[in-house]
């Protein structure tokens, strides 16, 4: 009997699902899985999640006494909202969970690690080993910065929002476990400033990982290689054979329920002959890349507000909650 796409990509790849939704993750059974604020929201937002989220906002309303504001206490449960969703994950899979630092500290390098080591602490405080946690971080110049630091201590990191080789480079040159260049991103944006449409190996988003994948494989990088953002399945059969691709559960069932032959297209066998050369990227060479990139520089600014937007959001919602939570409360209490 033929196997479906996704049984074939998982003889190739580990696959991860993109998307805070538990009963998604016990329906797909991926190895790894990630969040972000968006997706932490939406779930957040589900009736069968409300127990976690008001026990969170409980929590921290308590830790931080009857006179804190809602809005430091919606600050405070977000990043254990981050800590719940990740261990009721981790219960289910059996690999890591990437939880994300603020993405309005991505130009912070000292904020960055200081709220890294406080996530691991948190994940520590539930018996959670640094071991099955990424900490995801945008790869910005300070980012990475932050990121070779949290490495040397051994808190493993995710550098995501990456659009551009150099900060591909520069993520592999610091020593960081995992980078996860973002495919449909890239897409959207050649879409609109080309006015075509893209398809397979011709993929903008497709060769952007393609080229960080065999970079890294040639060169002999530890770093693994995470494709994101896929906008069809077609993108993804286009890296099968990539370390890792996140993938949102509409397109996990979309590859589930494909029959089709699925040739490997990424190997490091084969990466490893390529001829290409060797780019040192300090923060001169970093920031000249960077500015002369147009599409990396766009959307690594439009991705750290995106992120940053739905964190504004959802504590906006978790504040809406707790003061609900404080009017349903016995007058008495």
């Amino acid at each position: 009997m033929p196997q479906n796409l996704l049984e074939q990509l998982r003889r190739y790849t580990t696959v991860v699902a993109d998307t805070g939704d538990i009963e998604a993750m016990e329906k797909f059974r991926p190895q790894d899985a990630t969040t972000n604020p968006s997706l932490i929201t939406a779930a957040a937002q589900m009736p069968q999640y409300q127990p976690i989220v008001d026990g969170v906002l409980t929590g921290a309303k308590k830790e931080l006494g009857e006179s804190a504001n809602d809005k430091d206490v919606a600050n405070l449960a977000f990043q254990r909202l981050a800590i719940a969703f990740g261990k009721k994950i981790l219960a289910i899979i059996p690999g890591r969970v990437s939880t994300e630092v603020d993405a309005r500290l991505s130009f912070d390098t000292q904020a960055t690690i200081a709220q890294a080591r406080n996530i691991i602490k948190m994940y520590d405080h539930e018996g959670i080993s640094r071991q099955r946690v990424l900490i995801k971080i945008a790869s910005t110049w300070e980012g990475i910065r932050a990121a070779e630091v949290l490495e040397k201590e051994g808190i493993h990191c995710n550098l995501t929002l990456l659009f551009g080789i150099h900060q591909a480079i520069a993520a592999a040159d610091a020593g960081v476990t995992l980078v996860s260049p973002f495919v449909g991103r890239i897409l959207d944006w050649y879409k609109k400033d080309t006015g075509k449409d893209f398809h397979g190996a011709d993929d903008p988003g497709v060769q952007s990982v393609t080229r960080v994948y065999n970079y890294f494989k040639h060169f002999g990088y530890k770093t693994v290689v995470m494709g994101a953002s896929f906008r069809n399945i077609g993108e993804i059969t286009e890296l099968a054979g990539c370390d890792l691709l996140t993938i949102s559960p509409q397109l996990l069932g979309e590859l589930e329920s494909t029959q089709g032959e699925l040739p490997r297209k990424l190997d490091p066998e084969k990466a490893k002959s390529m001829q290409m050369e060797r780019i040192t990227v300090d923060k001169a060479t970093f920031d000249a890349m960077h500015a002369k990139d147009r599409m990396a520089k766009d959307k690594l600014k439009e991705g750290i507000e995106g992120f940053s937007a739905a964190l504004v959001n959802l504590e906006k919602l978790l504040a809406k909650r707790l003061a609900e939570l404080e009017q349903r409360a016995p007058a008495a209490a």
